[in-house]
């Protein structure tokens, strides 16, 4: 089938318009190259990658502004990217190196930035979403504008400690942007099967927590979403939950086989809702690119994937004195 078309012109510059093709772009070709690393064994432990849900973090990395915070999960590669973290160090962490961004010691879960305000990348299955309203807590205290987006999935959404954070985040009127990457299938089961609520941002009613829930497929959906959540936090109003409804080309993780699925279904996503080719086919039929001008992008965004994916391969290992070391802060950091 062809990818759908807009029958609506989008309310956003062509310059934008490019960037989140670029930038969606460099996050599909930057797991691709994951992938490929981890057949290779260059990339130990787990590997969750982001195919399928660009979409939802590059709309929102357009809504925030500098000084935001974001904390998310293990699928975690594209929220670094579209932050702008630098995919060398990226690579260089994915692969044990010590010119990663946590020196080669974290891996894909335990990335930080706190350049970028970039806090995790966490393994434990909703553990992040009270650490996201921490941060939101840390603002309001220093009586500073910023938002924190606290990234979580349709799986984690069941977890007790979500709605404990909910309670807590309402009653302090928090600055959070709670984000429910709905994906669908959670590690492996259905929202179907797994959660009784077929729109999960309803649950922040009970606490007072508005909601809504949005195209994950399409970047313009989440940026307008996204500028509606940052106004209403910023505003001094509280928290905001946004359920992004995404898709995920691959499985849980590299070693998952998604039996629960079938190929026709994951086709017929990509063939109909991609949110690349979505955005690629209002560039081309606004005129605002050609195919040659996207091959050219595709071409750039390769290089630098590869480029990458070399740089971490030539940077060493750590050293094993490095065992030792970033065990215990020796000063615990301010309004950081």
């Amino acid at each position: 089938m062809p990818p759908r078309k807009s029958t609506a012109k989008p309310n956003v510059s062509a310059d934008a318009l490019k960037q989140y093709y670029r930038d969606m772009l460099l996050i599909r070709r930057f797991e691709e190259k994951a992938g490929q690393l981890y057949g290779m064994g260059l990339i130990g432990g787990f590997c969750h990658l982001y195919i399928g849900q660009e979409a939802v973090v590059v709309g929102l990395e357009a809504a925030a502004e500098e000084g935001d915070r974001r904390i998310t999960t293990y699928r975690d590669h594209g929220h670094m990217l579209a932050c702008g973290m630098d995919p060398k160090g990226v690579m260089a962490e994915l692969t044990g190196r010590e010119d990663g961004y946590s020196g080669g010691k974290g891996g894909s879960m335990h990335m930080f930035s706190t350049e970028k305000r970039f806090y995790g990348g966490h393994g434990i299955v909703g553990a992040n979403v009270p650490l996201g309203a921490g941060l939101a807590f840390a603002d309001k205290y220093f009586g500073n504008d910023r938002v924190t987006f606290t990234y979580f999935g349709d799986g984690a959404a069941n977890q007790g400690q979500v709605y404990e954070t909910f309670n807590m985040a309402a009653l302090w009127e928090l600055p959070v942007i709670f984000v429910i990457e709905n994906n669908q299938y959670a590690m492996g089961t259905s929202q179907k099967r797994s959660t009784s609520s077929p729109d999960i941002y309803t649950r922040g009613a009970a606490f007072g927590i508005p909601g809504e829930a949005v195209d994950g497929m399409d970047v313009l959906a989440v940026k307008a979403a996204g500028d509606k959540a940052v106004a209403h936090c910023r505003a001094g109003k509280g928290p905001y939950i946004l359920e992004i409804k995404t898709y995920r080309y691959r499985g849980h993780s590299m070693s998952d086989p998604a039996k629960y699925r079938t190929r026709e279904e994951v086709q017929k996503m990509r063939d109909e809702k991609d949110a690349i080719e979505h955005v690629r086919e209002l560039l081309l039929s606004g005129g605002h690119a050609s195919e040659d001008d996207l091959k050219a992008i595709d071409k750039d965004i390769k290089d630098t994937v590869n480029k990458s994916a070399d740089f971490a391969k030539e940077s060493p290992e750590p050293a094993l004195e490095e065992l030792w070391t970033d065990i215990i802060a020796d000063v615990a950091p301010q309004n950081a």
